[in-house]
């Protein structure tokens, strides 16, 4: 089985120029959903982590269903104003606008190690905004894992010293 059959590419969404990588037929196949899971765990399987953070809204399903995987704790990070309780905000630069990402306060420890992830790595800003919201409380960034990189948009850079794995990788 090859994941890269199930990604489907959308053209000119959400805006002329891009080419959109739409993973929902790899979620409705739970043979590819489980193989994609399964490689994403054994990237990070030798991680001393103890929960994963999932960015909105793709990164729910893999950082959820990796967490499930691995034995560990799971963590959302939301757009703005969609949490409860207090939170720390950023704002970062994605390929196509600005966005802002929250997370509760104590959601990450001070000193407790995560793996970030998310579905697609583009320019690097959502995971940076990220990983800042993490280290703003005194969490660790272990290891970046998503399931697609946009290698030709170089988002890698903005990872700085962080582990970063990825299933599939587009140039």
């Amino acid at each position: 089985m090859k994941l890269e059959d199930y990604i489907r590419d959308i053209p000119d969404f959400p805006k002329p120029g891009i080419i959109f990588k739409d993973i929902t037929p790899l979620l409705a196949d739970a043979n590819a959903f489980r193989l994609a899971i399964t490689k994403l765990a054994n990237a990070v399987d030798d991680c001393t982590a103890t929960k994963v953070v999932g960015i909105e809204s793709r990164g729910f399903v893999f950082g959820a269903a990796l967490a499930l995987e691995l034995g560990f704790g799971f963590t959302p990070i939301r757009k703005k104003g969609k949490l409860p309780y207090d939170t720390v905000s950023h704002e970062y630069a994605l390929e196509y606008g600005t966005d802002h990402g929250e997370m509760h306060v104590d959601a990450v420890e001070r000193g407790e190690k995560v793996i970030i992830v998310d579905d697609l790595l583009a320019t690097g800003g959502t995971v940076a905004a990220a990983t800042h919201l993490i280290e703003s409380v005194g969490g660790e960034v272990e290891a970046v894992a998503v399931l697609i990189e946009l290698a030709f948009l170089g988002g890698r850079s903005k990872l700085g010293r962080h582990r970063f794995e990825c299933v599939l990788s587009y140039n």
